[in-house]
Order: structure tokens, then sequence, then C-alpha cells
């Protein structure tokens, strides 16, 4: 049975709605109370992006939270609050440190205190600015309180040339990195559980971890001019009332290339950090495992090649990666591959296929184990291909949109154009020409919500793609929504540089054309 959670995100809005308040000064409310009050508080604890950046580091990334993958093993440990912290109000610096990221890892937590007015109503108005947030209770120094007593430790002093030499003197960040918060949380290693797989097995809806990324993006959203008059978003339920949304000006300095060029998708460094940290568990379900060996042949310049950056620069998975940082030919491929033992190779269909066939003529003895695809779903023939000449038993892959935006992916598991839809990072809904949603498994154009993108947020974005998203189990044994994929929904394609301009729902092929989807066996679970 699923349990209410709070999240460190909802903790992270409330602190920023408060600095904002502080530096308007205005004459009543936070502002006032902090003037007023009977110590010097620390006004610089209010400060949201290094909170952020501290509990970024003691959660492990709270884009995944409240697991923290395990990068060589696709494990995760689960995070959870110890339920009640109890902290003392020795200095002006303790409670609030042990208050928000108490209350940010989804803690109750007791102060005791001489200065019960003020603490009483401090928490009150956070409280009233984040109605998410856990409780508190105010209690006379030396009260009993069942809980956790927090020991909050004097921060670090720093020679006066610190902030020069590392640009970093957050007291936030020490702490996200500090044994004693170690105390406000749980941490359970669930050994062979991977993160989608512990995502699937909760009612997202009945723990609200959706609805709690759509808040925090929306909170983000608001700081870019397309977005400035974005309504509040309790929720995923509220998407269906906002507008779809295209490709705007807010995206001009990413697209500046001339129209001739090719689009290179631009990926911010913290998109591209939170891109990563998902990818890693990815790969594993895409087959990579300990030992392998894979050579990414997608080089930078190409349209995907920021995605595929993350999928291997950023690999922090047992297996080893060589990346190409130019396009490779058949005859160093088949050397390349004998030369490293090399069991994996990634890239995109219309490419990696005529190399692959190429490469086979030049060496018949060439042998795979897994080949990895991105960007468009591998046509059938080529993956019955793969198998017979190469004796690659493993066919997985990544579907991206035109802009580079991540639909999904395949495990080893899937067959035909069926992909796992990650939510927590690209929200999709099948929709109408209006925009409505329609209902599970009905076809319709596909709108993608960047959960994890807030340097180029994107709400509702049309990509321009079609298809049917539904639940489905599994046999990788993840219960969770899928994506059967239907081409462009203006018919178009492109590959290697080219259009095809076929009618009707269509898949790319590893040849450059496409063909419609048929003779499709998997059904809504």
């Amino acid at each position: 049975m699923n349990r209410p959670r709070h999240y460190p995100t909802d903790l992270l809005i409330a602190v920023a709605e408060a600095q904002a308040a502080l530096a308007r000064e205005q004459g009543t409310g936070l502002a006032a109370l902090l003037r007023d009050a009977p110590f010097a508080f620390p006004r610089e604890l209010f400060d949201a992006d290094e909170l952020a950046a501290g509990l970024d580091e003691l959660c492990g990334g709270l884009d995944q939270y409240p697991w923290q993958p395990v990068a060589d093993s696709n494990d995760v440990y689960e995070l959870s609050p110890v339920g009640t912290i109890v902290v003392d109000d020795t200095r002006p610096d303790a409670v609030p440190r042990a208050l928000l990221l108490g209350w940010a890892l989804g803690n109750e937590v007791v102060v005791r205190t001489e200065r019960r007015a003020f603490w009483r109503e401090l928490t009150g108005l956070l409280r009233a600015i984040g109605p998410l947030l856990p409780d508190a209770r105010i209690v006379p120094s030396g009260t009993p309180a069942a809980g956790v007593l927090v020991d909050v430790p004097e921060p670090t002093p720093l020679p006066p040339d610190a902030h020069a030499a590392s640009g970093n003197t957050s007291v936030w960040r020490e702490d996200g990195r500090a044994d004693w918060v170690r105390s406000l949380r749980r941490r359970t290693y669930l050994r062979g559980i991977p993160l989608a797989r512990a995502r699937g097995r909760e009612d997202a809806a009945a723990t609200e971890r959706l609805d709690a990324k759509l808040r925090y993006l929306a909170h983000h959203a608001r700081r870019s001019a397309p977005y400035r008059a974005l309504p509040p978003l309790r929720g995923i339920a509220d998407l269906p009332r906002l507008d779809t949304s295209t490709p705007s000006a807010s995206e001009a300095p990413y697209r500046a290339a001339p129209a001739a060029a090719p689009r290179r998708p631009v990926h911010p460094c913290t998109d591209e950090a939170a891109l990563a940290r998902e990818a890693i568990p990815m790969l594993h379900a895409m087959g990579l495992r300990e030992g392998d060996r894979l050579i990414n042949t997608v080089p930078g310049a190409d349209p995907n090649g920021a995605l595929a950056a993350a999928l291997t620069e950023c690999l922090r998975t047992p297996a080893e990666c060589r990346t190409r940082t130019r396009p490779v030919t058949a005859g160093p491929l088949a050397a390349l591959v004998r030369g490293i033992g090399a069991t994996a190779v990634l890239g995109t269909p219309a490419l990696l296929m005529p190399l692959l066939r190429a490469a086979h003529v030049h060496d018949p003895g060439l042998r795979l184990d897994k080949v990895l695809f991105l960007g468009t779903c591998a046509d059938p023939a080529d993956e019955a291909w793969l198998r017979a000449h190469l004796g690659a038993p493993a066919v997985s892959g990544v579907l991206t949109a035109a802009d580079g935006i991540l639909l999904g992916y395949r495990c080893t598991e899937m067959s035909g154009p069926l992909y796992h839809v990650n939510d927590d990072l690209n929200h999709l809904e099948a929709v109408d020409q209006a925009g409505v949603p329609v209902p599970d498994g009905r076809p319709g154009d596909l709108l993608v919500t960047g959960m994890q993108t807030f340097e180029r947020p994107r709400i509702r974005h049309r990509v321009g793609d079609r298809g049917r998203v539904f639940r489905h189990t599994c046999g990788c044994g993840v219960t969770g929504r899928v994506l059967e994929y239907h081409g462009r929904a203006d018919g178009m394609i492109r590959a290697g540089g080219r259009a095809a301009v076929p009618r009707g729902d269509v898949c790319g092929t590893g040849d450059g054309t496409a063909r419609p989807v048929t003779g499709l066996r998997m059904a809504p679970a």
C-alpha cells in the first residue's frame, strides 16, 4: 500500500517564494518577522538555488527521488524519512538548517526553544507558502520529545580566499555532503530492483510523484518568457487545461544555424546532467552489462549527438565505451570490433545498418552481442539480418523526436515499434488535433512535457509524431506506460539528411525508407 510522501522539490518552491518575499522587503509577513526577530536570523539560508544544490548532493539527484540508482549494478536505494526529528534552538542557524532539510526529506520537525512565538510564526508562514510541507511542533526547551535528536554542527570556517579558489561557499552544499544530515533519512538497498521497476511498482497518482515533478517544472518555467503567465498547476491532471506549444522564440538561441544546416539541439548543462542520470538505468534495460565493450558510431555533429554524448560519455556503467568523433567506415569499424573485442554498437538505423552490412562483407566472421539503435525504430527485416549474420541476440533502442527529445526506449524484451515511456523524464500525451487527450490505447498526436528540462522548458510541446500510449507489463519485469510509435504526424520522416513522404502511419527503417506499421502482436495488458 502506498503511503503519502513529501517531496524536496515542494520545499524548494516554498523557499524560493520566501526568498522572493524577502527581496521585496515588504513591511509585513516574512520580511517583517525576520527584521524584528529576537536574534540575527541568517537570511542567506533562504537561497533556493543553493539549497537545491545541497539537496541534489544529499539525495544523489533530485530527479530520481525517492530512489538513488546504483550505476554498476542497476539496483536502487530507496530514501524515506525517519519520521520525526528533534532540534534544539542553540544557534541562529541550527533550527533553520535542520528544519528545511528535515522537511525536504519528509520529516515532522520538533523545535525545542525559549523563542516559541518566533518559531511558531515562522513555521506557520512557511507552511502557508508551501501547503504541502510536513508538520512542525514548537515546544519549550527541555521538553521530552520522541524522535531522532539532531545535532547541527557549526558551518566549517573557510579561508579568506576560498571563494576565489572554489567558487563554492554555501552552507547548503556543505550540509549536502555532511554526516549529520544522514540522520534525517533512511536509505534502504533494493537488490535486483532497477529504477523503472521501482517506479512501476507504485501508483504514481497516489504518491503524487509526477505531480510534484510538474509543480517544480512549472516553478522554473515561469522564469522564461513563454511561460511567464503559466497558471498554478497542482499536478498532471491540470495539463489538459493548457494550450499546446510548438518551437517558439525562446528556442531561437538554440536554433540560430542557417536554414540549410541541420538542426542540432543543445542540451544545457543541468538538463543534460538529468538526462545522463536517467540514461544509466536505461542503458542497463537496453542490455548493457559488466564486461561489455560499446562502440558509439554517432559523431558529435549528428542531430542526436547531444543525446549520444549523454548515453556514452556520461556513462558510469561497468561497460567500456569508445566514442567516434568523426564518421567511421566499414573497414575501420570491423578492425575496431576485432581489436577491442567489442560486444555492442550504438548508432542511428539509417547510418548504422549500411555500415554493419558493409563491415560484414569486409569481415564475414564479424560478431556482436548487442545492437543499440538511436533516434528511430529499426525495421524488423534489419533486426532479423542482425541476428542471422552478426549473431546479435539483443536489439534495443532509444526513440527520439525531431527536436532530439527522448520519447521512449526499447528494452531487449520488446519487439516492433513499442517503447517504454519514461514519464519521469518526458511525460507523453496522445491528443487529437485540438489538443484534447484521447483515451488510453487510441492513436493521437504526441505531446511532450519535459519533466526535468528547466533551462529550456517544454510543456505540452507538439513534436510532430503520432502514436498510442497504454499500460503494459513487459517481459523485463517493468509495468508501466508504453508507446506504440506510428511515425510522423505529417507522414514525413528524415534519415541521412533526406526526406521520405509516405502517407499514413510509418516507422523508419534501417535503409532510410519508411513502411506502414503492420503485424503488431502486442496488446495492452
